[in-house]
C-alpha cells in the first residue's frame, strides 16, 4: 500500500501537468512495477482520476487557466465514448489492454512531437461553432506576467477526438487525457497549458462515466484504489500550483517522453502476454 501511495503521488504531480489525470503512468506503475492485475489496475486508475480532476481542475478553475466552455463541449462526445469502453473493456483479454494501451500511448507521443508550434495562434479560417458559443479565451501567464489571449478552431475535430478520447478513458481507465490534450493544443489550437488544465477539469466527468461499470463488474479493488487515489490527490495538488510556473515547451518534452518510455514498456508487456 505504501509503494502504490508513493507512486501514485508522482503520477498526481506529472498528471497535473500534463493533464493526464495520473492513469497514464499508474495503471503502467502498478502493473509493471507491483504485479497489480491489470484490470484492477484499471479500476483504481478510474477512481484516482476522479481525485485528480477534484483537486487539480478546481485550482485550475479557480485560476481562470482552464476553458470551462471548451470543456463542456468536448465532455459531451467524451462521456459518451467513456461508457461504451467501459462495457467493452469487460469482454477483452489482458494482453489486449496492454497492447491497445501502448498504441494509445504512442499516438499521443507522435502527435505531440510534432514540430508545430503549440501557441494557441490559429492560421486558418474561423471556426463558426466556437464563434457561436463563445469558446475563444485568454489566460494569464505567470512566467511573462501577460495576458495571452487565444481563438479556439475546429471544433468538430476535438469533437471527434474527445470521443475516442472517452473510448479509451473507460476502456483503460487512464482519462482520455493523451487524447484531449494532442488535440486542443494540435487540433483546436488552444496553448498547451490551457488544454493540460482544461483536460484535468474534464477528466473526472469522463472517469466517473464508466467508474460505476467497472464497480459493478468487481474491478475495483479498495485496497489498491484507496492508497492510489490519496497518492494521486496529493500529487495533483502539487502539480496545480506548479504548471503557472513551468514553460510550455518543457511540458510538451516532458509529455511526449513519458508517453514514449510507458508505450515501450506496456508493449512489451503485451507481447508476452
Amino acid at each position: 500500500m505504501f509503494c502504490a501511495f508513493g507512486l501514485s503521488l508522482a503520477a498526481g504531480v506529472l498528471g497535473a501537468l500534463l493533464g493526464l489525470g495520473g492513469g497514464i503512468i499508474v495503471v503502467p506503475a502498478l502493473t509493471l512495477l507491483l504485479g497489480v492485475d491489470i484490470r484492477y489496475a484499471i479500476g483504481a486508475s478510474i477512481v484516482s482520476v476522479i481525485a485528480t480532476s477534484s483537486g487539480a481542475g478546481a485550482a485550475y478553475v479557480k485560476e481562470h487557466l482552464a476553458n470551462i466552455r471548451v470543456a463542456m463541449v468536448l465532455e459531451l462526445a467524451t462521456t459518451t465514448g467513456a461508457l461504451g469502453g467501459a462495457f467493452v473493456a469487460g469482454a477483452i483479454a489482458g494482453r489486449w489492454l496492454y497492447l491497445i494501451f501502448a498504441a494509445a500511448l504512442t499516438y499521443a507521443a507522435v502527435a505531440m512531437w510534432r514540430k508545430r508550434a503549440l501557441t494557441g495562434v490559429e492560421r486558418d479560417a474561423p471556426d463558426r461553432i466556437a464563434d457561436a458559443l463563445n469558446l475563444h479565451g485568454s489566460y494569464f501567464d505567470q512566467r511573462t506576467g501577460k495576458e495571452r489571449p487565444y481563438r479556439v478552431a475546429r471544433t468538430p475535430v476535438g469533437l471527434a477526438l474527445s470521443g475516442v478520447a472517452g473510448v479509451l478513458s473507460g476502456l483503460l481507465g487512464i482519462g482520455g487525457g493523451l487524447i484531449k490534450v494532442p488535440a486542443m493544443a494540435l487540433g483546436m489550437g488552444i496553448p498547451i497549458k490551457v488544454a493540460s488544465a482544461t483536460s484535468n477539469f474534464m477528466i473526472g466527468v469522463t472517469a466517473a462515466a464508466s467508474a460505476g461499470v467497472y464497480f459493478t463488474r468487481g474491478d475495483i479493488d479498495p485496497f489498491v484504489a484507496a492508497p492510489t487515489a490519496l497518492g494521486v490527490l496529493g500529487g495533483s495538488v502539487v502539480g496545480a500550483r506548479l504548471i503557472g510556473r513551468v514553460r510550455g515547451s518543457a511540458l510538451r518534452a516532458a509529455f511526449t517522453l513519458v508517453l514514449a518510455v510507458v508505450a515501450v514498456e506496456m508493449l512489451l508487456k503485451g507481447l508476452k502476454g
